[in-house]
C-alpha cells in the first residue's frame, strides 16, 4: 500500500487524488511533529498563567464571555463534541471521509492548533487502519467551519458515535479497538481544534474537482468525435483566431482540438464544404470549454491553498507565545470555488447536449434522423437526447450559487455563513448528470461516424472510439439503451478517457 508523507511542502493535487481514490498509508514528517509539540507546550504554558483564551477556558459562540473553571476544561471539550454532533441525512462515502481525515491531519500538523501530538497520532491510526467515522452529509453551514460533520468525526476519538470498516457499521469503541486505540480524554483546546475547520467542505469540493476534470477530458474527446460525425468546418480552430482572443483556456482547448482532429483537418482543407459556419456547439468549443478550463484552474489554486490552510480557532503562534482568535474557519473561499466549479460542470454538459441534438437533426448533420436507419420503425437517439436535456436542465438549477445565501446562527453571533458544505456536496450530482450527458454524446458521435463510414482522425480519438465500441456496438435497431448509457458513464468515471 502506497505511503503518502505530509511535509512542510504540503501535498500535490495528484497526491490528494491518490488519497481519495485509493487506500493509502499516511505519515507526518518529523519537522511537523516538532511544530505540533512546540505549539502544544506554548498553549500549556499560557493556560498555566490563567490567561483567558477563547474556547480553552471560555464557552463557545455567544457564550464566549462565560469563564470555565480549570477543573472543567476537559469536560468542556467533550461536551463541545457531543453537543455539536447533530448531522442528519445519508452518510458520507468512505472516500470523502478518508480525504477529510487526511485534511484534518494536515491542518493540525501545521503546528498552530495547540493540540497534543498524541491526538494527531490517533487520527493517523484511524486513517491507516481504514476506520472511517460515520458522518451524516447534512447539517453544516460552513462557518464556524464544518461543525456538525467534524463533530461526528471527532466523537469517534472519545468513543462515541459509529464507524464504518470495510463496509460494516460498528460502534466507535469497536472501531478504536481495530485501530489499536482506546477512547481519548481530550486536553484543553483539542475539541474546538477538531470541530473548527473546512475539511469536509474542502474534501467534497476536491471530489467535485476530480470528477469535473474527468468530465472535461471526456467532453473534449466527445466534442471532437461529434465534430467529425457532423462533418464540421475545421477552420474555426485556426490558431490565429484564438491567439488574438488572448484567453489562455481558449487557446489551450483550441490546441487540444487541433491535435485531436489533426488528420481530419488535413482532409477537410483539401476539399470545399458548402457550410461556411457551423452551429456554436461545434464552432465555439474553444470559447466555451476554454472558459470552463480557466475556471477549473482557478478552483484548483484556491483548493490547493485551502488544503494546507490552518482553519480552526483560536490559533497558537508559538514563536510569539500568543493565542489569537479570528475567523479562518469561515469557508467562503471553498463555497465560492464550488459555485465556480458548478458553472463549469453545467456548461460542459450544456454544450454537449446541444451537440447531441445537432447530430439527431438530419438538417444539420446530414445523417439519418435520430442516428438510426429504418427510422420510423426505429426511434434511435430520440429519447436519449430528451434524457440529456433533462439532465442539463437539472444542472442549471443546481448551478444556482450557494455562497450568496446566508442564515445567521448561534443567536446572531455567527451572523454570516458560507454554505460551503452544500455548495461542494451538490457537485457530485452535477458531475453525475454531466457524465451521463457526455456518455450519450459519445454513443451518438460514434454512431454518427459509423453511419458516415468515417474513422477517427487521431490516435487519441481512435482510442476513445475503441473504448466506447468495446462496451457498446453500432445500433442497427432499437434496444434497451439505459444499460449502454450507464456503461459509458462508468467508462468516463474510470478516467480512461484521459487526454
Amino acid at each position: 500500500m502506497k505511503q503518502v508523507t505530509i511535509t512542510p511542502k504540503g501535498l500535490s493535487l495528484t497526491e490528494l487524488a491518490e488519497i481519495f481514490y485509493n487506500d493509502t498509508q499516511l505519515a507526518v514528517s518529523a519537522q511537523l511533529q516538532t511544530q505540533v509539540k512546540t505549539a502544544h507546550q506554548t498553549l500549556k504554558d499560557m493556560i498555566a498563567t490563567g490567561e483567558t483564551i477563547y474556547g480553552v477556558n471560555t464557552g463557545f459562540g455567544l457564550l464566549a464571555n462565560t469563564r470555565i473553571e480549570k477543573n472543567e476544561l476537559i469536560t468542556l471539550q467533550r461536551h463541545l463534541l457531543l453537543s455539536h454532533a447533530t448531522g442528519v441525512g445519508k452518510l458520507l462515502t468512505d472516500d470523502i471521509v478518508r480525504l477529510t481525515l487526511a485534511l484534518k491531519i494536515i491542518c493540525l500538523a501545521q503546528g498552530c492548533s495547540g493540540v497534543r501530538w498524541e491526538l494527531v497520532e490517533a487520527l493517523l491510526q484511524l486513517y491507516n487502519h481504514q476506520v472511517y467515522p460515520c458522518i451524516p452529509e447534512k447539517g453544516s453551514v460552513g462557518a464556524s467551519g464544518d461543525l456538525a460533520p467534524l463533530s461526528h468525526l471527532a466523537c469517534v476519538l472519545i468513543g462515541e458515535g459509529k464507524v464504518r470498516v470495510k463496509g460494516e457499521i460498528l460502534s466507535a469503541k469497536q472501531g478504536l479497538a481495530i485501530a489499536k486505540l482506546t477512547p481519548l480524554q481530550l486536553a484543553p483546546k483539542e475539541g474546538i481544534a477538531l470541530v473548527n475547520g473546512t475539511q469536509v467542505s474542502t474534501a467534497l469540493a476536491l471530489a467535485g474537482l476530480f470528477a469535473a476534470e474527468k468530465c472535461f477530458n471526456a467532453a473534449l474527446l466527445a466534442g471532437s468525435l461529434s465534430f467529425m460525425a457532423a462533418n464540421g468546418q475545421p477552420l474555426c480552430f485556426d490558431e490565429r483566431i484564438h491567439r488574438v482572443r488572448n484567453q489562455a483556456g481558449q487557446q489551450f482547448v483550441a490546441q487540444k482540438l487541433r491535435e485531436l482532429l489533426d488528420g481530419y483537418q488535413q482532409e477537410q482543407t483539401a476539399t470545399a464544404k458548402p457550410c461556411i459556419q457551423d452551429p456554436y456547439s461545434l464552432r465555439c468549443q474553444p470559447q466555451v470549454m476554454g472558459a470552463c478550463y480557466d475556471h477549473m484552474q482557478y478552483v484548483k489554486s484556491i483548493l490547493q491553498r485551502e488544503v494546507h490552510a490552518v482553519t480552526d480557532n483560536p490559533l497558537v503562534f508559538a514563536a510569539d507565545k500568543v493565542v489569537i482568535s479570528g475567523g479562518n474557519f469561515h469557508a467562503q473561499p471553498v463555497a465560492m470555488s464550488a459555485d465556480t466549479l458548478a458553472l463549469a460542470i453545467a456548461e460542459i454538459g450544456s454544450i454537449a447536449e446541444r451537440r447531441i441534438a445537432l447530430l439527431n437533426d438530419t438538417n444539420f448533420s446530414g445523417l439519418p434522423p435520430f442516428l438510426i436507419n429504418d427510422n420510423g420503425i426505429n426511434s434511435g437517439f430520440m429519447n436519449m437526447q430528451v434524457t440529456a436535456a433533462a439532465l442539463a436542465s437539472e444542472n442549471k438549477s443546481l448551478a444556482h450559487p450557494a455562497s450568496v445565501d446566508s442564515l445567521p446562527t448561534s443567536a446572531n453571533q455567527e451572523d454570516h455563513v458560507s454554505m460551503a458544505t452544500y455548495a461542494a456536496r451538490r457537485l457530485q450530482a452535477m458531475n453525475e448528470n454531466t457524465q451521463n450527458i457526455i456518455a450519450i454524446e459519445l454513443l451518438a458521435a460514434c454512431q454518427g461516424l459509423d453511419l458516415r463510414q468515417s474513422t477517427p482522425s487521431s490516435a487519441q480519438l481512435q482510442k476513445a472510439y475503441s473504448l466506447v465500441r468495446e462496451k457498446v456496438s453500432f445500433y442497427k435497431e432499437d434496444h434497451f439503451f439505459a444499460d449502454d448509457i450507464a456503461a459509458i458513464a462508468a467508462l468516463i468515471d474510470s478516467g480512461k478517457l484521459a487526454l
